[in-house]
């Protein structure tokens, strides 16, 4: 039982590690319902569960819910998720950010 949980265990974090490792994208090329990994500066915190993202080609919006955003306006992350596809301002939807000291945060939290 120990060995299951345990390559449970690692196949999660592979999956996360898979996800985040993909190939970096500018905000300004972001498209609708594509998975993505971005790197910005944490801009602002809109809400307790959703900041603004920037880089040098702009800023997108970053929903993490129903978490509290764990990182601080200045600082630079990594975030992989998917952009959502609904009409109006581009969000991504995060799987995982990873703070510039590489502690990787996965949101547990599946999207309809």
């Amino acid at each position: 039982m120990k060995q299951i949980l345990a390559c449970s265990s690692l196949l999660g974090l592979l999956g996360s590690a898979a996800w985040a490792s993909g190939q970096m994208v500018a905000i300004s090329d972001l498209e609708r319902g594509k998975q993505v990994t971005i790197r910005g500066v944490v801009e602002r915190i809109t809400d307790e569960d959703e900041f603004r993202l920037a880089d040098e080609s702009g800023s997108v919006r970053v929903y993490i819910g129903p978490n509290w955003v764990p990182a601080r306006v200045g600082e630079t992350v990594t975030v992989a998720g998917t952009v959502d596809e609904d009409i109006g301002p581009l969000e991504i939807h995060a799987r995982s950010l990873t703070r510039a000291d590489g502690r990787q945060i996965t949101f547990e939290y599946h999207y309809d």
